[in-house]
């Protein structure tokens, strides 16, 4: 079993939170466990934006306004899986795209981007993809880089 194990959200822990870039271009709302742990990586990509994110079904996500002023980045040419930026401010608001071991289709929302919520008082679990070690799982304790 995985050092930090995954809580199963109940209907009292998912709530809807709002959120958006800096400049207020983009918004969207998800639907958040914000009692499950938050996401880390140590790679390349994570580590220089110190992103941390849930992952939730597209169908828990919504992007309320700002289409038009998101750009989106993908690490390999042809992959399905991109981060989307504000264009405006550069602010990562959320990743997206398909990974089988993930359940497929999902969302990455960045917790620095939520409204109201204070990401110091979340609980996190790290993952090693800098050294592709995904098998490893997540553990409490940071992977180094």
């Amino acid at each position: 079993m995985n050092e930090t194990a995954s809580k199963t959200p109940t209907a009292s822990t998912v709530k809807t939170y709002a959120g958006g870039c800096l400049c207020g271009a983009v918004r969207f709302e998800a639907e958040l466990d914000l009692a499950s742990p938050v996401g880390r990586c140590n790679c390349t990509i994570c580590t220089k934006l110190s992103s941390a994110g849930l992952i939730v079904k597209p169908s828990a996500f919504r992007l309320v306004s700002g289409e038009e002023s998101l750009s989106r980045f993908s690490a390999r040419a042809g992959s399905p899986n991109h981060r989307a930026f504000c264009k405006h401010c550069g602010v990562l608001c959320y990743g997206a795209g398909d990974v089988p071991e993930l359940g497929g289709a999902f969302r990455s929302v960045s917790v620095n981007c939520l409204e109201g919520v204070d990401p110091s008082k979340l609980t996190y679990q790290y993952w090693d993809g800098r050294h592709d070690n995904w098998a490893a799982g997540p553990r409490s304790t940071p992977w180094p880089v």
